[in-house]
């Protein structure tokens, strides 16, 4: 059984400090509490969900120290960050990628994402030693445990990142429910969990990668962000948001043939229709909370992208974005994504295939339910979407 007790104690000893964010502790005990009751973890996988909570536990602590120790961390200016997000499976990755051509943002690392500490303007050359570790790490793991990974999820090993590891350092990822069978937990987050403690967590994190650096404009991306976004400006009043929209009875049996494959090295056995029904569940809650924030009046704060016009004219819709974000779009970065996008057109690493039957669901029931949505940013089904280019 995890104890989250323990947990706590053995990234104190390992980062050398006592943890004084209890604020924080309500998260990881609903977490813990989930992972031992609402399904069974094999052994391994509940020594792999150990590791991974000590060790954000600790990427925490020892941004605590730095902190400590460099109080000037504090006071850097996190300017107008755009958070990319979106319903999970969406195109935010692929979005995300199209920003990382343009060198006036910056984004988080796949390196420093799991490996945060030491500052890397404290200690520039710590950064190819963890650059290359982290890089043989995922290449060694993450493919060849799931299969048709890279076809599911784009991933490049030294490129862009998303906020799912610093969510982690506040027990406050969404994306715990694709990777461990905790709905107790996400019904927690859903209904009590302070998100804007967790956003102060995670401003820190960019705080500290950006220490004696020079001055960035982040970009950050992570589709689970559209359940937090009133607490994002909380923290950071000037943010941004560009919210991808994709058909979303495609978004589910997407995210639900991935979450059944991440949790199948996890589990004994995984229920199909368990796995869809939690999951349609998921996606109705994020659409709730994006319908919600677009009609209030922060709803003016989000600039809206046709996932299937990314995919059909990426230079053409972020030239829009930048347009809608007050900045201008230079022909060196329209040319260097439309270039990207020659190198990578969809489907290059693979086919992902997957239908909702598998999964116990019904197409058409499935987007009467989430029809509102559909309407009210004027979302194509999959094959409509798909052929608007070729018209």
């Amino acid at each position: 059984m995890l104890d989250a007790a323990a947990i706590v104690a053995e990234a104190e000893l390992g980062a050398g400090i006592v943890d004084p964010e209890l604020a924080l502790r309500p998260n990881l005990a609903h977490l813990v509490a989930a992972l031992n009751s609402d399904n069974q973890l094999t052994a391994l996988g509940e020594a792999s969900a150990r590791k991974v909570l000590v060790d954000r536990t600790m990427d925490r602590l020892e941004g605590l120290k730095w902190l400590r120790d460099h109080p000037e961390i504090g006071d850097e200016v996190i300017a107008a960050p755009v958070f990319l997000t979106g319903l999970p499976r969406s195109g935010t990755t692929y979005f995300q990628y199209l920003f990382d051509r343009d060198p006036r943002f910056r984004l988080i690392r796949t390196w420093e994402s799991i490996s945060p500490s030491p500052p890397p303007g404290f200690d520039p050359g710590s950064v190819r030693r963890r650059k290359a570790e982290e890089a043989e790490r995922r290449r060694q793991s993450i493919p060849k445990k799931i299969e048709g990974f890279e076809a599911m999820h784009l991933l490049d090993l030294d490129g862009s990142d998303e906020c799912h590891s610093f969510m982690e350092q506040s027990y406050a990822a969404a994306g715990y429910l694709n990777v461990y069978d905790v709905p107790s937990y996400f019904d927690y987050m859903m209904r009590s969990l302070d998100f804007a403690g967790s956003y102060r967590v995670h401003k820190r994190q960019l705080q500290l990668l950006q220490w004696r650096m020079q001055q960035p404009r982040w970009a950050v991306k992570y589709p689970n962000h559209v359940i937090g976004m009133d607490a994002i400006l909380e923290v950071h009043p000037g943010a941004r948001f560009v919210m991808t929209h994709r058909d979303p009875v495609q978004v589910l049996a997407s995210i639900s043939k991935m979450t059944l494959t991440l949790r199948g090295t996890r589990y004994e056995t995984v229920d199909p229709e368990r796995v869809g029904r939690q999951m349609f569940d998921f996606v109705r809650r994020h659409i709730d909370r994006i319908m919600a924030f677009c009609r209030s009046p922060r709803g003016t704060r989000v600039t809206h992208v046709d996932y299937y016009r990314v995919v059909d004219d990426p230079a053409a819709v972020m030239a829009e974005v930048h347009a809608e974000l007050g900045i201008d779009s230079p022909e060196e970065v329209r040319a260097v994504v439309a270039d990207w996008r020659r190198r990578n057109p969809k489907g290059a690493r693979g086919t992902n295939r997957y239908t909702l039957e598998q999964f116990g669901l019904d197409a058409d029931e499935v987007a009467e339910r989430y029809s509102d949505y559909m309407r009210h940013f004027d979302i194509p089904r999959e094959h409509q979407g798909l052929g608007r280019g070729d018209n």
